[in-house]
């Protein structure tokens, strides 16, 4: 119902449903009568089980009235509209319960019953009152506790007589599983053509015994959401959202609930969305396919995979990001005149953050006032704030604190990283304006492997990279992603990757050799699909439109033909003693006490530079403990309890002279 006029509609509805109220009364008062025996003889037919409902509308009812609409709705005859009627008395006209007591001959019955209704209301029949007629069906009408079925009190159910008064809302036995979705943002044009095939699907099938499953599939739930929004509003129709892991497990419970929310779309004009983003097994799944089985309506199902559905049609779209074009325009319109000085700009931003329309507007909502440094930088920290939002839940997050200035490594290794940060810099120019990525998405992801001994600079090199891109520096702990059971490491991969998407963050997977260990033999199905994983991350390497770092103690322990698909391959050296003293030079803030430091006694300790970092450290803090700066003789404290851990022999030949 979606009446021009509210007030005069109101009007007109109570009008017309006071009229039915007043037929449904008189034919009771004549059935009170000639139980009385005080009406003259009249023929009164009698139901029988083979009786069949006759359709027909009442002539005392308004063909916009609430009531008109629903008996349309759920096919109802004539007698059952007037059973309805006979039960919504009791609730609107205080009248009616002794008018109940008066036909059943007892005080204490004043509620109607189908016994009742057979011997009072014209044009009986039988089939009103069977679970699968539309009183109970669609649950208009409850029945209760008695001897029999016919001689049990019969209720109005609440939702059906507010509809009935034109008081329309969500049945309350729906909220909390279900709830009205609203449209907040301008689509782009591509988004725009999804819409336009849903809305060309669904009104070309109208009618249908059962419209076609629309399947939003794609990365961007708000952009689905959006789009199911928008393709709703352009056909009158309020769309209602639920999550597909509310559905119940119990078939009764699912039952009832996909019967209950049909009855709601039919009274609300409803069209229902089932968000599948968090569907994690297999029986999650089912219980989808079991469920919208039983739906008749216009649904959409969102998710990352297509689903398969056995009787009804289902028609996959898929929804991606707005296209680099799109994304520029939306920024345009948010920034106004702050787009005018970018020149270009705006170029870089777009092609490194790959980022939705809701995702852009609560950039922008972060972004403020830029600082005295420009538009561009503001924008950038802007957007890498609101990419990592995903990526937090399922990594951990490197804050950069090191600068090239603090990363000791040959001057090779130093140019190779330099060519990784230009790669990342020049990607878009690369890949988009000079045609790369026409040529296929494989290969054009920039992977490299960090290999080395524990504590040579790997994780450094990585952070420094991250400062010198302003990008965000994840970690990623290959053990928690591999998984023992079948295709669920594959599926930590995919999150990891989806979510780091958004803004080309930079990925640091450690130890790696744990996975890419030498291609064993295919023995048996484990070895199989051990293999699946180390192709799959690989794969995804390729594509990524960010920097992929694996790290790896023992380079000699990875498979020749892995090494072959990764871009870059840095060598970590254990330091030499030159090196070591360059550390050492490097390892105080400028903020720390020192006394009588011996670089070059210090650089005869023979280890690496993560090692160098801890002995400081804990000397840092046997000093801050005696109240004395730094000293020698601290760091000689410091380097024992160091070895100590490392279960190495501390010599002469490297502590000598330190004391």
């Amino acid at each position: 119902m979606n009446p021009p006029a509210p007030n005069n509609w109101h009007d007109a509805n109570q009008r017309s449903l006071m009229d039915a109220l007043a037929v449904v009364r008189d034919a009771l008062d004549r059935h009170v009568d000639r139980v009385r025996g005080t009406a003259p003889s009249e023929q009164k037919p009698e139901a029988s089980p083979s009786s069949q409902p006759k359709q027909s509308a009442a002539k005392s009812t308004n063909t916009s009235s609430a009531l008109s609409s629903l008996c349309g709705a759920f096919g109802l005859s004539s007698f059952e509209r007037d059973v309805l009627l006979l039960c919504a008395g009791i609730e609107l006209d205080s009248t009616f319960a002794a008018r109940y007591a008066a036909a059943h001959g007892d005080a204490r019955r004043v509620y109607p019953t189908f016994s009742l209704a057979l011997a009072a209301l014209p044009e009986a029949h039988w089939s009103a009152i069977v679970p699968a007629a539309p009183l109970r069906r669609w649950r208009l009408i409850e029945v209760g506790a008695g001897d029999s079925l016919t001689t049990s009190p019969l209720r109005i159910d609440e939702r059906i007589l507010h509809y009935l008064t034109g008081i329309s809302y969500l049945d309350e036995r729906l909220q909390g599983l279900i709830e009205p979705m609203a449209g907040d943002t301008k689509l782009p044009p591509s988004h725009e053509i999804v819409v336009g095939r849903i809305t060309e699907t669904w009104t070309r099938r109208t009618g249908s015994s059962a419209l076609p499953i629309i399947q939003l599939c794609g990365e961007d739930d708000a952009a689905k959401r959006s789009i199911a929004t928008a393709a709703c509003g352009q056909l009158d129709v309020q769309l209602y959202g639920m999550k597909a892991t509310d559905i119940p497990a119990a078939t009764t419970e699912r039952e009832a609930l996909a019967r209950l929310w049909e009855r709601e779309a039919i009274l609300s004009n409803g069209a229902l969305l089932i968000d599948c983003a968090e569907l994690e097994t297999a029986e999650n799944t089912r219980l989808v396919h079991a469920f919208i089985e039983r739906l008749h309506g216009m649904t959409v199902v969102t998710g990352r995979e297509p689903l398969r559905t056995g009787k009804r049609p289902l028609i996959h779209l898929e929804v991606g990001k707005p296209s680099a074009p799109e994304q520029q325009t939306i920024w345009r319109d948010l920034l106004g005149p702050l787009a005018v000085p970018l020149n270009g700009q705006l170029d870089s931003v777009v092609t490194h953050f790959h980022l939705g329309v809701r995702e852009i507007h609560a950039a922008h909502a972060k972004l403020g006032a830029p600082a005295d440094n420009g538009v561009v930088p503001a924008l950038w920290d802007a957007c890498r704030v609101q990419s990592r939002q995903r990526l937090d839940g399922l990594a951990q997050r490197i804050e950069p604190s090191a600068s090239w200035d603090d990363l000791v490594l040959p001057e090779a290794q130093r140019q190779i990283l330099r060519e990784m940060a230009s790669h990342v810099r020049q990607r878009a120019t690369v890949y988009e304006r000079w045609g790369f990525s026409a040529k296929g998405l494989r290969g054009l992801g920039i992977s490299a492997l960090f290999a080395g001994a524990s504590g040579t600079g790997k994780t450094m090199a990585a952070e420094v990279l991250a400062g010198e891109l302003r990008l965000d520096l994840y970690r990623i702990d290959l053990s928690s992603v591999v998984s023992k059971y079948i295709g669920e490491t594959e599926k930590n991969l995919r999150r990891v990757f989806d979510a780091a998407e958004l803004g080309g963050a930079i990925l640091l997977f450690d130890e790696a050799d744990a996975l890419f260990g030498k291609r064993s033999e295919v023995k048996d199905s484990h070895d199989r699909y051990a293999n699946i994983e180390v192709s799959y991350l690989l794969q995804r390497m390729e594509e990524y439109r960010g920097l992929a770092i694996l790290t790896t103690n023992i380079k000699s322990a990875l498979d020749t033909a892995f090494l072959r698909r990764i871009r870059f391959v840095v060598q970590f050296p254990f330091p030499d003693a030159a090196q070591r003293a360059e550390i050492w030079r490097r390892i105080f803030p400028s903020g720390t006490p020192t006394e009588g430091i011996e670089v070059a006694k210090l650089s005869r300790l023979n280890v690496a530079g993560g090692n160098i970092r801890n002995v400081a450290i804990n000397a840092a803090f046997l000093a801050a403990a005696a109240r004395e700066p730094v000293r020698m003789s601290h760091l000689l404290r410091a380097a024992r309890t160091e070895y100590a851990k490392l279960e190495k022999p501390l010599t002469e030949s490297e502590t000598g002279g330190w004391a």
